[in-house]
């Protein structure tokens, strides 16, 4: 079986590793190194990392042009696999592999489209997610449904903790699939796309918290877990005339001032007791819901 795999975050080797011990893969695609760090240093991707311990053929391509679609062509692979790669696959490489294009995707479908699904369930308060694998189609998110299973969140559950859980959900129900298409004994279910749902691209912004005007302790807390660990939940504070430091609000009460260690409550409070001063109604507010 000759596998392209696409990824780039840390979630997706999970999938990486599943199919690469199970199959193996003829090449793996991903985003080239990024700037990381106080110090800006050039970092490969966790994808890029496997694929080198275990000298797996690797492209890091900016985006997939003619050259990038020239190396996958010449594998002639017979699946393409998707896990949270970052660029949509354009519609002549879909054509690509002998039996298909696969996408795992962190919702079940057709709720939460697009790029940020497991943080958009936990803020929405969400009972239950789970892991989708679809054919990949021109229209993102969009194609016919090939293996789907539930999950049930946990009440600390973040966004974190779901990526782990449902890439490695995913990682199982793709490897089924890949041992069944070629026998034609995968069934296909198109999507209802009249009751689908869609999700947006986070920035650091999405995280920024107005401490004069604050969101109610319920959609306060959401948001901690949903975007943890990015883009995190944070608000500036002063420290003293003229001065003021990022402070980030973590799952667990935690508190991380700028450049310092994550503390709890208690600990903040007796460190930071005029900083306090300015968040204390965050958490009075949730004593009293």
């Amino acid at each position: 079986m000759k596998i392209v795999f696409f990824g780039s975050s840390k979630y997706s080797t999970i999938v990486q590793m599943a199919i690469y011990d199970k199959f193996g893969l003829v090449l793996s695609v991903t985003a080239p190194d990024k700037p990381k760090g106080r110090n800006r240093k050039l970092t490969p991707t966790a994808v890029k990392e496997f694929a080198v311990k275990n000298k797996i053929p690797l492209i890091t391509p900016a985006k997939l042009d003619e050259t990038a679609i020239e190396i996958i062509v010449k594998v002639q692979p017979d699946f393409l696999i998707v896990s949270d790669y970052g660029l949509i696959l354009p519609p002549e490489l879909l054509k690509v592999p002998k039996y298909d294009a696969l996408n795992v995707h962190h919702s079940l479908l057709p709720k939460y489209r697009g790029p940020t699904p497991a943080p958009s369930a936990i803020l929405a308060g969400e009972k239950k997610s789970g892991g989708t694998i679809i054919s990949m189609t021109e229209e993102v998110d969009a194609g016919d449904i090939l293996a789907q299973k539930e999950y049930v969140l946990k009440e600390d559950e973040t966004a974190d903790s779901l990526l782990t859980t449902l890439n490695t959900l995913g990682a199982k129900l793709i490897i089924d699939v890949i041992e069944n298409y070629p026998a034609g004994s995968v069934k296909k279910i198109k999507q209802d796309s009249s009751i689908a749902t869609f999700t947006h691209r986070l920035t650091k912004q999405n995280g920024h918290i107005d401490l004069n005007n604050p969101p109610n302790p319920l959609n306060l807390s959401r948001m901690i877990h949903a975007y943890y660990p990015w883009p995190g939940v944070w608000s500036k504070v002063k420290v003293k005339s003229g001065k003021s430091i990022i402070i980030k609000f973590l799952p667990r009460n935690l508190i991380q001032p700028e450049g310092k260690r994550p503390l709890t409550l208690n600990q903040f409070k007796n460190g930071y007791p005029k900083v306090y001063t300015q968040i204390e109604h965050l958490f009075s507010q949730k004593a009293q819901s």
